[in-house]
């Protein structure tokens, strides 16, 4: 694997950082130890079946404990979250002790707060990269909250504004949306 210049690493960063993702911490328990990172590379996959991506670093203490497990869940963090999303995105620091969680049906923990949970079993994973593609069948849904999003642009943390998404945007091919 050749190098990519430095230049073009700091380019790819600019452009892809101008694409708003969500913010979530996945989330698993083995032995009943619970375990988490924070992640933007989080995305729906499939309607039939249901399922859901999400892209961990190889560098990543967290994901080999995470597919050892077989599950996981996706808690979508609110816009009131920050502090979490920092905090699970930090090596060394006792993620879970800043945050009530409890247990999803498969047992990764479900952060209180957070605006809705996915949990899944993981179906496939993808070598891509200096990352891993993992698809995961979603096996249970929660509920959702109307709080808004934690959103991250162009390197921080935003929110939306406070219209309604339906206000916001007319699509014309509304099956083509998850």
């Amino acid at each position: 694997m050749s190098a990519v210049a430095p230049d073009v690493v700091a380019r790819f960063r600019s452009v892809l950082g101008h694409f708003c993702t969500g913010v979530a911490v996945v989330t698993a328990c083995e032995d009943g130890e619970p375990v988490g990172f924070a992640c933007q590379s989080f995305a729906a996959l499939s309607l039939e079946p249901p399922l859901v991506l999400f892209c961990p670093a190889k560098s990543s203490r967290t994901w080999p404990v995470i597919e050892r497990t077989g599950s996981f869940a996706v808690n979508v963090l609110a816009d009131d979250q920050r502090d979490v999303s920092v905090a699970f995105g930090a090596r060394g620091v006792d993620k879970f002790s800043m945050v009530a969680w409890h247990s999803a049906p498969s047992g990764a923990p479900l952060l209180d707060g957070a605006l809705t949970w996915v949990d899944c079993a993981v179906e496939a994973v993808h070598e891509a990269g200096d990352h891993d593609v993992v698809v995961g069948r979603v096996t249970a849904l929660g509920e959702v909250s109307d709080a808004r999003p934690l959103l991250f642009y162009r390197g921080r943390y935003t929110v939306t504004e406070s219209e309604p998404v339906g206000e916001m945007f007319t699509w014309p091919r509304p099956d083509d949306w998850f």
